[in-house]
């Protein structure tokens, strides 16, 4: 039976970090301050707000909330970020996907300046990460204190994306070593699963990555040490396709009619094979927020260093 990883713990020890950090900076006369641009009805970004929102009341992370309607055109969605990326009381903004089907969300996560990019989804964050230029920050040895000091490399390295960065966090935390062993990551998007791959060679694991068009599936994944799975496909990951004590991190979400939350991993079944598994929700969900929160707050420290040069 599987250990449980429980991204609570985690996420309530950084949160932890985070609301001093914020206390320290208040105490100096700075607030920090989270822009949150939603588009649309979607359920799982409806979800995701309202998480964020009550996350950042609870660490002193003041909230700015864009809430447009599903018409909204692309000039609408620029011109706001637009006003963002030049308000001082905003330290960093996400945009949360999916916008509506007709809106190409490259076009408008590029617009925001790489210094309110929290949550390392431009063109400039990722192509740090994959030329190497900032994967020091998980290259800490859990000590991710110095994420919150200011340094030359940490003014130069911009941000990680949040969710892949939140599952190595998580990973170490429940001290499971990648390096040297075969993980599969499911699903190549920008926001997850190309920068989860990337991070995981950064760590010196073996990386497979399998995606829509990947043929027999479950030969890779009877394969894989670990296997990393988002795609939003609920019951995509069966206990047929893992091979026992296999690590599995399920960052899928699927919001049901009923309005619960589930992953693409039928849970039950794989918990019987597995060594470690992430639930959902309470696995990579809530600490992805908090990887926000922690960036939101390195940016605010970044900006007021930056202003007395």
């Amino acid at each position: 039976m599987a250990q449980i990883m429980d991204g609570n713990k985690l996420s309530m020890d950084i949160r932890g970090k985070v609301e001093k950090e914020v206390g320290l900076l208040n105490e100096s006369g700075i607030d920090v301050g989270l822009g949150l641009l939603h588009a649309g009805e979607n359920p799982a970004s409806m979800q995701y707000l309202k998480a964020t929102l009550s996350s950042c009341k609870k660490t002193g992370i003041r909230a700015f909330q864009f809430d447009l309607p599903e018409t909204s055109s692309l000039n609408e969605i620029l011109n706001l970020i637009h006003s963002i990326n030049r308000d001082e009381r905003i330290n960093g903004l996400l945009v949360l996907l999916p916008l509506p089907d007709r809106i190409n969300p490259r076009r408008v996560v590029n617009e925001i300046v790489p210094e309110k990019d929290i949550d390392g989804l431009g063109s400039l964050s990722v192509g740090r990460l994959a030329a190497d230029e900032s994967t020091f920050q998980i290259l800490q040895e859990r000590d991710y204190e110095a994420l919150y000091s200011i340094n030359p490399m940490s003014l130069s390295a911009g941000f990680l994306p949040c969710t892949p960065f939140g599952v190595i966090r998580l990973l170490e935390y429940y001290g499971i070593d990648v390096k040297g062993k075969h993980a599969v990551v499911i699903g190549k998007s920008l926001a997850v699963g190309k920068p989860m791959s990337l991070m995981l060679l950064a760590k010196e694991a073996t990386v497979t990555v399998c995606h829509k068009a990947t043929s027999d599936l479950g030969y890779f994944t009877r394969q894989a040490d670990i296997i990393c799975t988002a795609t939003g496909i609920r019951g995509l990951v069966t206990a047929d396709m893992v091979k026992d004590g296999a690590v599995v991190v399920d960052i899928g979400i699927n919001v049901l009619k009923d309005g619960s939350i589930v992953g693409d991993v039928d849970f039950e079944a794989v918990e019987k094979k597995a060594s470690f598994i992430t639930p959902v929700p309470g696995g990579v969900g809530t600490v992805t927020i908090s990887m926000l929160l922690e960036n939101t707050v390195r940016s605010a420290k970044t900006g007021q260093f930056l202003k007395h040069f």
